[in-house]
């Protein structure tokens, strides 16, 4: 399972790659989808040539864009339903509100997962955890990229695993606005197993166990590190019936990272990862004055 490597790796200088080597090079658009759909290579290549391609789209504002901000949608582990259906609803919301949206498929999901036959069928926690290195740099290399181009301000707005990613983004990166972790991975959760009805399946994940547990304790974990950016501009979403993202570790990241602004929400992870009614438009209205101060001017951002 390449344990002692992948710890080695998440403690090692190559976890979170210096910021020269995220640089987005080559971001093509599609012609044939109204420049809505792009693709770059990765910053970060592996063994896998369908993995190696950063699938997005960008759902500009009308007129000027580049003078807006950004809200970057990153979706959970296997979300497909948020990244093909729920993504495009909020990100026309966000360009009703006055921002820009942009979405990226995470690393090995939809049609980045390699063809090869058998790829995943042995546990593999170096390349698990190299996945998720080379996610930061994508969302990295996007950040960089959408500055670049005019954008005075990017947000992050993660979901579950994108949460995760959205997390461990912002520990490392000070040029982001603001961030939102809705159900937000903090660490590995090492009682997943209990919740596996299948006996056989069960055993099998416990036996992964202490290897979890090794993994949270490097820098893996949101607690082990301090956010980049103010605690103003954090904003965290807990599901308080939650199992697969359970509501104490959630909490213990809001005290360590110097208790931002967080709404507690009577649901499972189902219910908040999918969408609470009336959450997309709070969360606008809670970054509208956030993304409003780089801009240096008010634009009159509508809010839903």
């Amino acid at each position: 399972m390449r344990l002692e490597e992948a710890v080695q790796f998440l403690k090692g200088p190559d976890f979170i790659p210096a910021e020269s080597q995220s640089r987005l090079v080559g971001i093509e658009f599609n012609p044939d989808e109204s420049g809505l759909h792009f693709r770059f290579p990765t910053p970060r290549p592996g063994d896998f040539a369908e993995n190696n391609v950063a699938y997005g789209r960008l759902y500009r504002c009308a007129g000027r864009w580049q003078e807006r901000p950004v809200i970057v949608l990153l979706h959970g582990g296997g979300d497909f339903p948020n990244h093909r259906f729920r993504f495009p609803l909020i990100a026309r919301r966000c360009n009703r509100a006055g921002f820009n949206a942009a979405t990226l498929v995470l690393p090995y999901h939809f049609q980045r997962r390699p063809r090869q036959f058998g790829a995943f069928s042995i546990p593999n926690h170096l390349l698990w955890m190299q996945s998720m290195a080379q996610g930061v740099a994508e969302i990295r290399a996007l950040t960089g990229w959408l500055l670049a181009e005019g954008c005075p301000a990017v947000v992050l707005w993660g979901i579950s695993l994108g949460g995760w990613l959205a997390g461990l983004t912002v520990c490392h990166d000070a040029r982001l606005a603001s961030v939102v972790l809705t159900a937000p991975g903090v660490r590995i959760n090492c009682s997943f197993p209990e919740l596996v009805f299948r006996r056989r399946l069960r055993e099998v994940w416990e036996e992964h166990r202490a290897a979890w547990e090794a993994l949270n304790l490097t820098p893996l974990a949101l607690t082990s590190a301090q956010p980049a950016i103010p605690r103003e501009n954090i904003l965290l979403i807990e599901g308080i019936h939650d199992l697969m993202v359970p509501k104490e570790p959630v909490e213990e990241l809001w005290q360590v990272w110097g208790r931002p602004d967080i709404w507690r929400l009577p649901h499972g992870h189902v219910g908040v990862c999918l969408g609470v009614p009336g959450l997309t438009g709070r969360v606008l209205r809670w970054l509208a004055p956030r993304l409003d101060a780089p801009a240096g001017e008010k634009r009159g951002f509508r809010q839903d």
